[in-house]
C-alpha cells in the first residue's frame, strides 16, 4: 500500500472520529480495509452506549467480521486515529489483523509501541505489523481541540454554578 492510499484510509478514519465528536464522544475513528475496500467502520460510542467496549477499533472489527462472516481478518488492515489501548490490541490480535496504522500516539494507554507493544509481541500466536504517524498532526489536533473545548466548557459550567450559588446566598440573606 502506498503513502497516498494509507492517507486516504486514515482520512476515512478521521471522518469516523468526526462522527464521534458530533455525539460528544472522544473523537477516535477506525476503518478496516481488505483488498482496497473498507469493510468495517467505527467510532467511539462509550458515552452514548454506556458500554466501555464500544471503542472505534472494536466497532470497526465487529463490522468487518460481520461483513466477511468470519472472525478472522488475516489479510485486513486497520487504520485508527489514536494508538490502540490494551482491549483493542487484544481484539486486533484475536481477529488476526495483518497491519495496523495509527495517527497519534497514546502516551497514557497506547499498547502498539508507546507504553508497550502487544501487537508485535512474539509471545502471542499472532502479530500485526504496525506503522505509526499516518496524518499524525490531524489526528492529534482532533483530540487536543476536543479536550481543550471540554475543559473550557467544564470551567464555564463551574463558573455558572458558583454564580447561581452566590445569587441564592444573596437572596437568602435578604
Amino acid at each position: 500500500m502506498n503513502q497516498e492510499e494509507k492517507e486516504g484510509f486514515m482520512r476515512e478514519a478521521i471522518k469516523e472520529a468526526e462522527k464521534a465528536k458530533q455525539l460528544g464522544e472522544v473523537p477516535i475513528g477506525a476503518v478496516v480495509v481488505l483488498d482496497g475496500e473498507i469493510i468495517g467502520r467505527g467510532h467511539n460510542e462509550r458515552e452514548t452506549t454506556h458500554d466501555a467496549t464500544t471503542h472505534a477499533e472494536m466497532s470497526a472489527i465487529r463490522q468487518a467480521n460481520h461483513h466477511l462472516k468470519n472472525w478472522r481478518l488475516e489479510d485486513a488492515s486497520l487504520f485508527v486515529t489514536l494508538e490502540p489501548c490494551p482491549m483493542c490490541s487484544g481484539a486486533i490480535i484475536l481477529s488476526r489483523v495483518k497491519e495496523v496504522y495509527y495517527g497519534a500516539a497514546d502516551l497514557k494507554g497506547g499498547t502498539a509501541g508507546t507504553l508497550m507493544n502487544l501487537l508485535e509481541d512474539e509471545r502471542f500466536n499472532h502479530q500485526s505489523q504496525v506503522e505509526v504517524g499516518i496524518l499524525e498532526a490531524e489526528c492529534k489536533a482532533l483530540l487536543q481541540d476536543f479536550f481543550r473545548n471540554l475543559r473550557k466548557q467544564r470551567k464555564e459550567e463551574r463558573r455558572n454554578h458558583l454564580k447561581r450559588v452566590h445569587q441564592q446566598q444573596l437572596e437568602n440573606e435578604s
